[in-house]
């Protein structure tokens, strides 16, 4: 643990460090609208806003200290080294830069404004006022340092513009690459959550049959022990603790499984999340096939849900289904609405569909219409999951004809999807 704490500590600092150095860099990239040299407008302030935006330091008020002696440090020496100044006159042209890191960080803190990384335009309101703020007291403190240094209207609408102009420029960046990527990270990890709930409950129903079996082999045991066949009875009873003992391994799993795919999440998913994130999924298995297929998506209702594990799982399932059934080109629909409390789905594929008298046994397991080119069947277990997953929701799924494919239709009570307010 404290070897965990100390590469967390190190890490941290190594973060802090490259915010410093990178910030001080790009400040030299600049506009100077104001009395020449004496004030700036740098790309520093939009780097330091990324940086900590992208990973928020757990010290931001040592993180800003930090950044702006880096930047009044770093402007002195190139000043110092290249004959721009003394040093007296360039530290006292230089040091109200710090003020502005420090009126930042200590806003950013006070606002709480990293709570609000998934709000961008309150975000990048948050972020507008606090650059305007620290601009002001940078200003305000050069004024009282350097005679010729003014402050007016014309000074104070700059300062405004450009902190609305630089804030939401980085936000507009940031919402775009970063928090594109963290969805793209969450669409993944529940599309994985969703596998693991869909092999969770075939793992439950396994357990349920080895139930079964263990409660057969001991009574097996004991018949064999009344008619006084000792060896048989000693079989059968190894035979029924054998199985006892895969039940219990089974069990460890099922737990294990169950905490991962129930957990708790802050994460907010509306049904209209879980439809782009089928499409999305889809779109790309079945370009991997080689397939040229056409998603058609109509949503009259959306809501947020507590439910979007199984939802997805059952969504995924009937789409991958359908993505394999279709020949080189098709089309794929899904289709959303409401009554009165109940939720309904609908998906329709162009494939090849199933035969009417199969339609019986279509949610077996084991049931495929599926063959790969060596004709070995697909192992047919998609639908039984899928019914598996409506009945856990207390739904009901049907399946019919639909021109050359399948319309799956799926009816399920809004109240246990649907996320209550608390």
């Amino acid at each position: 643990m404290n070897n965990l704490s100390v590469r967390w500590r190190k890490s941290e600092l190594l973060w802090v460090i490259l915010i410093a150095i990178l910030t001080a860099i790009s400040s030299e990239i600049k506009v100077t609208p104001f009395n020449g040299e004496n004030f700036r407008f740098g790309l520093g302030s939009i780097t330091f806003l990324l940086l900590i935006l992208v990973r928020t330091p757990v010290t931001i008020i040592r993180t800003g200290i930090m950044t702006g002696l880096t930047v009044v440090i770093f402007r002195v020496t190139v000043d110092v080294a290249f004959n721009l100044g003394d040093l007296a006159e360039s530290l006292k042209l230089h040091s109200p830069a710090f003020i502005y890191y420090f009126v930042f960080v200590y806003g950013f803190r006070l606002l709480r404004v990293g709570q609000y990384q998934e709000s961008p335009l309150r975000l990048g309101v948050y972020a507008a006022l606090l650059e305007l703020l620290g601009n002001s007291a940078e200003h305000i403190i050069r004024y009282y340092l350097i005679t010729e240094a003014s402050i007016g209207l014309y000074d104070w609408w700059i300062l405004s513009a450009v902190a609305l102009l630089r804030s939401f420029f980085v936000i507009g960046l940031y919402s775009s690459v970063v928090l594109t990527e963290k969805h793209k990270q969450l669409e993944e990890k529940l599309t994985v959550d969703s596998g693991l709930y869909v092999e969770t409950l075939y793992l439950q129903k396994s357990m349920n049959h080895i139930e079964k079996i263990t409660a057969s082999s001991y009574d097996l045991y004991r018949k064999l022990k009344d008619i006084e066949q000792r060896e048989l009875s000693v079989k059968a009873l190894n035979i029924a603790q054998e199985i006892h003992e895969v039940k219990k391994d089974a069990q460890r799993i099922f737990s294990g499984l169950s905490n991962i795919t129930l957990q708790k999440t802050n994460d907010v998913y509306y049904l209209s999340n879980l439809l782009d994130f089928v499409t999305t999924a889809n779109t790309k298995y079945s370009e991997l096939l080689g397939k040229h297929i056409a998603f058609n998506v109509n949503a009259s209702t959306d809501f947020e849900t507590n439910q979007q594990i199984p939802l997805l799982a059952m969504l995924n399932n009937l789409v991958a289904n359908a993505v394999e059934a279709i020949g080189d080109h098709g089309e794929i629909s899904i289709e959303l609405f409401d009554t009165v409390d109940v939720t309904c789905f609908i998906v329709s594929d162009s494939g090849k569909g199933v035969p009417k008298e199969d339609f019986d046994i279509i949610f077996e397991p084991g049931f495929t219409t599926k063959y790969n080119k060596h004709g070995v069947a697909a192992t047919g277990i998609g639908l039984s999951h899928v019914r598996e997953i409506v009945q856990t929701l207390e739904g009901d799924i049907s399946v019919k004809k639909f021109e050359s494919g399948l319309i799956f239709h799926i009816e399920i009570p809004t109240k246990n999807i649907r996320k209550r307010v608390e």
